[in-house]
């Protein structure tokens, strides 16, 4: 009775030890899972970048002169023409005031030869004319006097001297009356004298006013390198501007990311400053040429409308929105796996065994890949984590967490 009972003891320890191993055997390997989910998906291009302006000027001095003034401050509205600093124009003043001089003494000199030298002149070769007319008729009469034996050679040769000074001096006459008319050669000096001048009073005209530095359009001071008394030189910037009503921003992306660039894409941004006003922003350029020292593009984004708190050169915050799909199947990147031929696909927990499953890919994320094909919504994926094989039993170590939209990292695609 004792044996019997023994026997059955070990028999019943047997037993347990087999049913136990059997459920430790068909509970399978531990492994890693994650979920295959389903939702909106967005694929976008995340960047730093800073606010820029359509124009930025900076302002500078074409002489080295004392600056005597500085009209504005930053953050100055100023309007185009306006006067921004004053540089040291004595100088500059009293060459304007004697090219000026000059103009006004060539504009008389003109007047001069219209009003006064042209009419002596003409009165002058009247005279030469009606002088040169007697002297003829004085040498005819000589000449018929000696052949009647009246007068001497001696005479005629004097009558002949006369004529040939008249005629002379009617022909000077005659040249200076010309040169005093229009066309003629000394309103044509006294002109190009005049035309000097102006040039003149203008030359020195623009030198005073390059003493004064004026906005070439409306704009606003962003920046201002000097007080008055510091002296201003030629390349030395004294105050920065931006001007324009568009307000965009200025990035860059790795050139990695070009594939999934398009111009007109829509963009979200926020300054680093107000992190809680996000803005709205429109891809307008895309550089033609990559950096080669950097490995990026650089992009321009148009703001409108901008917000009132933006500021020039504020550090921004962009995530460009790429593609978009309303109901993806969503599968942590982590989870899929590449055989030697370059095939994705990942193991599947089908029926308590790890399934091969063949997927193609959609859109590419930060953590996260769209599945268009191959696996289903809420179906477990084993991760690569834990060396299960095809076709072994598994179970589940510990669920991962659904795989969604993975946090933004500036510089890769979401």
């Amino acid at each position: 009775m004792t044996f019997k009972r023994s026997y059955f003891f070990w028999f019943a320890a047997a037993l347990v030890v087999a049913l136990s191993l059997m459920v430790w055997l068909r509970r399978g390997l531990a492994v890693d899972m994650t979920q295959v989910t389903q939702g909106p998906m967005v694929q976008s291009v995340v960047t730093n970048g800073r606010i820029g302006s359509v124009a930025r000027t900076e302002v500078m001095s074409q002489s080295t002169a004392r600056i005597e003034h500085v009209l504005v401050r930053e953050g100055d509205t100023v309007q185009a023409s306006q006067v921004l600093a004053q540089l040291h124009d004595d100088e500059a003043s009293a060459n304007l005031q004697a090219a000026r001089a000059a103009v006004a003494e060539a504009q008389a000199r003109l007047r001069q030869l219209a009003s006064v030298q042209l009419p002596v002149a003409e009165q002058q070769l009247a005279q030469a004319r009606a002088a040169a007319v007697l002297a003829e008729q004085e040498l005819a009469r000589t000449q018929e006097l000696l052949k009647q034996g009246f007068v001497s050679p001696a005479r005629l040769d004097e009558a002949q001297r006369q004529a040939q000074s008249a005629r002379a001096a009617e022909l000077a006459a005659s040249a200076q009356t010309q040169g005093s008319q229009a066309g003629g050669a000394e309103v044509a000096a006294a002109q190009a004298r005049l035309a000097q001048a102006l040039a003149n009073a203008t030359a020195a005209a623009t030198r005073l006013d390059n003493l004064s530095l004026r906005a070439p359009a409306a704009a606003t001071v962003i920046q201002r390198a000097v007080d008055p008394g510091d002296t201003a030189q030629p390349g030395k910037v004294l105050l920065t501007l931006v001007s324009g009503t568009e307000t965009r921003i200025e990035t860059s992306v790795d050139e990695k990311n070009l594939q999934f660039i398009r111009l007109g894409q829509r963009a979200r941004a926020s300054a680093d400053a107000y992190p809680d006003q996000p803005f709205d922003a429109t891809l307008t350029t895309i550089a033609p040429a990559v950096d080669a020292l950097r490995g990026t593009v650089d992009l321009k984004l148009r703001v409108d409308p901008a917000p009132v708190f933006l500021r020039p050169d504020m550090t921004v915050s962009v995530e460009i929105i790429t593609a978009q799909v309303a109901n993806a199947l969503m599968l942590g990147s982590d989870a899929l796996r590449r055989d030697a031929n370059g095939q994705t696909y990942v193991l599947v927990a089908r029926d308590g065994r790890a399934q091969r499953a063949n997927v193609k890919l959609g859109l590419q994320g930060v953590g996260t890949t769209q599945i268009v094909s191959g696996v289903a919504a809420g179906e477990q994926v084993i991760l690569p984590t834990t060396s299960a094989a095809e076709g072994e039993r598994v179970r589940a170590k510990h669920a991962d967490q659904p795989r969604g939209n993975a946090p933004m990292v500036p510089g890769l695609t979401q």
